[in-house]
């Protein structure tokens, strides 16, 4: 049986060769990952955020920026990492448009060759 060529990892940042999606290194680390609903995005979560957006339909970033943008999730302002008051503390929540949201989450967990904030 033939192999299957050898490509970049998929990792955003990685060079490794693998003939899978990831390098040993990324493949192991996406696994250990909790799934969403272990990491507390339940159906009670999905109805708090919404009522959330509904009083705060506004990208806080892009309002920061004087733009009026439509906020389309809740974003954890400082990173909650399973701890369930900081996790349900409204405080802590923002919403964000999916660009700033994307942005904000590749710079605190490394994407697209950021190095990871701890």
């Amino acid at each position: 049986m033939a192999l299957k060529p050898l490509h970049p990892c998929n990792y955003p940042g990685c060079r490794e060769l693998t003939r899978e999606r990831y390098c040993e290194k990324h493949q192991r680390r996406k696994e250990d990952r909790p799934s969403a609903h272990q990491r507390g995005y339940t159906y009670q979560w999905s109805k708090a955020s919404k009522a959330y957006l509904c009083e705060h339909p506004w990208c806080a970033e892009c309002l920061r920026h004087n733009k009026w943008t439509p906020a389309v999730l809740v974003d954890h302002i400082k990173p909650h990492k399973g701890d369930p008051r900081l996790f349900w503390d409204q405080s802590n929540w923002q919403g964000l448009c999916l660009r700033c949201h994307n942005i904000k989450t590749a710079s605190e967990d490394g994407g697209f060759g950021n190095a990871r904030r701890r």
